[in-house]
């Protein structure tokens, strides 16, 4: 074989190959790019607030399903439980409905525990007085479940976390002002902590995002199973 033909061989293979790697180049590049959306099954502004706090787009499509029916689980198997529900009735929705977008749900629970009993949100006035003199000057624990699906394989991951929470001593009167301002009215335990409720919280030992209503510290780790990082360079 003449150099010259040798020459012209090597240029043919440097060419194939240099195809077949610009073609790999491209296919992994179209892959980096493919975007999870994310969304939260969940109606709750104060979640919303959480997520634009970290910096996370996402869309929000409220879950509504049936909560009744779990009296056999715990606390934590609750939370985590109604999180998954959510989560998945809005994963079929979107998976569905959303053509070949890809999605990652976000559903999440929150309850309050006293001395083993849920305090869910108060029906009336009347319900929020005594749930509010029943954590007077005592501790408290707040649960929150979080489950997170992936619409392109429904895999799904849960996790929850435990926050305890001190009241100071509140007198009727303090009660009575706290529910005109009708905060208690649409929130487990019927107080919110990141408004004028904290004025009645002593002291918290855990999560204080987690006492709101999403714990951003276990969400970011459980987002990191899908690839999705808070913190990235």
């Amino acid at each position: 074989m003449k150099k010259s033909d040798l020459y012209d061989y090597n240029s043919v293979c440097l060419e194939f190959y240099t195809s077949i790697i610009s073609h790999i180049d491209c296919f992994s590049i179209y892959y980096e790019v493919v975007i999870i959306q994310i969304v939260l099954a969940s109606a709750s502004p104060r979640r919303s607030k959480l997520l634009e706090q970290i910096g996370l787009d996402f869309m929000i499509v409220p879950s509504k399903i049936n909560e009744g029916n779990n009296d056999d689980l715990s606390p934590a198997e609750l939370v985590q439980h109604l999180a998954y529900q959510k989560a998945m009735h809005i994963a079929q929705k979107m998976a569905q409905t959303g053509g070949n977008n890809r999605f990652l749900v976000i559903g999440a629970d929150t309850v309050v525990v006293k001395d083993g009993i849920l305090l869910g949100k108060p029906a009336d006035k009347q319900e929020a007085f005594c749930i509010l003199s029943r954590l007077s000057g005592e501790w408290h624990e707040v649960l929150t479940g979080i489950a997170l699906i992936d619409t392109q394989d429904f895999k799904c991951i849960k996790g929850f976390e435990t926050t305890r929470v001190k009241m100071k001593e509140l007198s009727d009167d303090t009660i009575f002002a706290y529910i005109d301002s009708k905060e208690p009215m649409d929130k487990a335990g019927a107080y919110g902590i990141q408004e004028k409720g904290a004025v009645m919280v002593e002291k918290i030992e855990g999560c204080y995002f987690n006492v709101v209503g999403l714990p951003l510290s276990r969400l970011a780790e459980l987002l990191k199973e899908f690839g999705v990082f808070i913190l990235q360079k």
